[in-house]
């Protein structure tokens, strides 16, 4: 299974358009140990010619042309684009999805819940669906696998499997629909298994680590994990007021209930922290956050990288 991470950066990216922070600032200068980064971003592929997109990222049209193997290789109007797997509907998971309009099928696979968000009650997502089989919404379960198709029907060697993760809609989901929704298909993570055995865990949003997800992290060779804030407290000493990480459905990176702590019995996996937010100090490399991290055993991940399972 080939793994491409085409983007490593939350909301916003690296740095941020409306943000000065001394990291934003400092990338801008030059006078920073770290890297710029667009919006998380994952592709993966058994063969390397199908691809299956984990969410649609705000910069994908940008990510695809920094990515040989996501570009056109056939007929005038062509992409090895097969399919986009939904994790969940927050704006910096979704907006890409209107970058591929223009008449390519491909197949997306979501919660039923989520897809009612996107295609029964938000009228510009229609774009999708102007031709007929234009898009193909796949209904995916919580809990079973199940097997990515490729958009002629075949099997792409990709089994899936959808794991809840947190029961929070998106703030512009209307407390009327949320409320007739499954709070289960909200937020999910993704276990896919390529025909290697291989098993890959992408969890770019994880409001809380419980003991259930710790055990099936066990079982996985490289765990893709939330790394949006470094402490629960960090956009407001930052910013001097907002919310905390946990309050935003993510748990932070250090701290006695972070992920570093917590996620310290994983012996098998390779560990990537991805979805990395603007003022996150382990950005900094030379920093004491980014080396208690490597310290740790994990890995920052960067724009551009490809993972072979």
């Amino acid at each position: 299974m080939y793994v491409e991470i085409l983007g490593s950066a939350a909301g916003g990216g690296f740095p941020q358009w409306n943000c000065n922070c001394g990291n934003c600032r400092s990338v801008r200068e030059r006078k920073f140990l770290g890297k710029a980064r667009t919006q998380t971003q994952v592709a993966v592929s058994d063969d390397g010619r199908a691809w299956f997109l984990l969410n649609a990222s705000p910069d994908l049209r940008m990510q695809i042309e920094q990515s040989a193997a996501l570009q056109p290789n056939g007929s005038t109007r062509s992409s090895p684009i097969n399919a986009v797997v939904l994790t969940s509907v927050d704006i910096d998971q979704i907006a890409g999805l209107l970058s591929l309009r223009e008449l390519q099928r491909f197949r997306i696979y979501s919660t039923p819940s989520l897809r009612r968000i996107l295609r029964d009650d938000n009228s510009i997502f229609g774009m999708l669906n102007r031709a007929p089989q234009q898009v193909s919404w796949m209904d995916m379960a919580v809990g079973p696998e199940f097997v990515l198709l490729r958009i002629s029907g075949e099997d792409s060697g990709l089994l899936c499997r959808a794991i809840s993760v947190g029961d929070r809609y998106p703030v512009y989901v209307s407390q009327r629909l949320a409320s007739s929704l499954r709070a289960s298909e909200a937020q999910v993570g993704l276990v896919i298994t390529g025909s290697s055995g291989k098993r890959l865990a992408y969890l770019p949003a994880v409001p809380a680590i419980s003991a259930e997800l710790l055990e099936l992290l066990q079982h996985v060779d490289v765990v893709l994990f939330d790394g949006t804030f470094w402490s629960d407290d960090e956009l407001l000493r930052v910013q001097g007021s907002g919310a905390t990480a946990r309050e935003m459905g993510h748990v932070p990176v250090s701290g006695p209930q972070g992920s570093l702590e917590l996620l310290k019995p994983l012996r098998r996996a390779r560990k990537v922290f991805l979805h990395i937010n603007n003022t996150n100090p382990m950005l900094n490399e030379s920093g004491p956050e980014y080396r208690a991290l490597t310290a740790s055993g994990w890995q920052l991940a960067e724009d551009g990288w490809r993972l072979n399972l």
